[in-house]
């Protein structure tokens, strides 16, 4: 199956970005979200990631202004995914709230297109239980910022089929991605790894081992990575880690239980960037 048209259903940080590396790739993609204030939210968004591109090198102009003329946005569902081949959902990271959202695409869509979701730590045969069509079911993991990060887990339901996962995987190979296929498992390879890893920084901040900029320095210039894991974790939001958490605790067991400063921060409502506080303090 040729992928000509997509559909990214949620304008969040990741829908966004999803929509970028969508459009980047030549393809026709609509957004969609619930409110004209989400998608406003999520078009300022994907500008200001242009401008930034733009004013570092990162990419012309000329191109930018293709690739963003190749988005349009909607806030009817229906008319959002009518016309697609390839539906991805970037929605919140629940189980419920995903499967009613694929049964409902699966009313809307048409009979050849491929579901896709952005899950980060569910089960996608689960999900794909919710349809009629778990062979056209598959899992497209994005990793944060998804229009930089050169990797994407294609992950395999129970019934996939194997035309979806060569269509996911060449769709995804014209958007500049590299891919890695893994089984279907709570938090596949790269979450099942790092999300633990950010969950103990918050253990080793609560009991006092060093404070979060310490943290965040150790494994930056020590372990190389981009960000540190406190840093990390506000910038994708606590409440999304906490859920992550939850579902490893729920299907793994104790040794991925949320640390408990994690859980009082997400409860006093400190979420990350989103909110202006989390780890740190962002008010200014």
């Amino acid at each position: 199956m040729e992928i000509k048209t997509v559909a990214v259903v949620g304008m969040g940080t990741m829908g966004s970005q999803i929509g970028i590396v969508c459009a980047r790739g030549g393809f026709a993609t609509c957004l969609h979200d619930q409110t004209p204030e989400r998608v406003a939210q999520g078009l300022r968004s994907i500008e200001a990631f242009g401008a930034g591109q733009i004013k570092k090198g990162k990419a012309d102009q000329e191109t930018m202004q293709a690739a963003l003329g190749r988005i349009s946005t909607h806030t009817d569902l229906a008319g959002a995914v009518a016309q697609a081949d390839l539906v991805i959902e970037a929605v919140y990271e629940e189980i419920e709230v995903k499967k009613r959202l694929f049964k409902e695409l699966d009313r809307l869509c048409g009979p050849q297109a491929i579901l896709a979701s952005n899950t980060s730590t569910l089960w996608i045969s689960e999900i794909a239980a919710a349809t009629g069509r778990p062979d056209r079911c598959i899992g497209a993991h994005f990793l944060i910022p998804a229009a930089l990060t050169p990797l994407v887990e294609v992950v395999r339901g129970l019934d996939t089929s194997e035309a979806t996962h060569q269509t996911m995987v060449d769709f995804l190979g014209q958007c500049g991605k590299e891919t890695v296929t893994v089984a279907d498992s709570p938090g596949f390879v790269i979450n099942r790894l790092y999300l633990p890893m950010v969950n103990e920084a918050f253990c080793a901040l609560e009991t006092g081992l060093a404070t979060a900029q310490e943290i965040d320095r150790s494994c930056t210039r020590g372990l190389g990575l981009p960000l540190g894991p406190l840093a990390a974790a506000d910038a994708f939001g606590l409440d999304i880690l906490l859920a992550c958490m939850n579902t490893f605790y729920r299907e793994l067991g104790d040794k991925y239980r949320p640390a408990s400063l994690l859980v009082k921060l997400v409860k006093a409502g400190h979420l990350g960037r989103k909110t202006g506080r989390g780890v740190y303090d962002y008010g200014g």
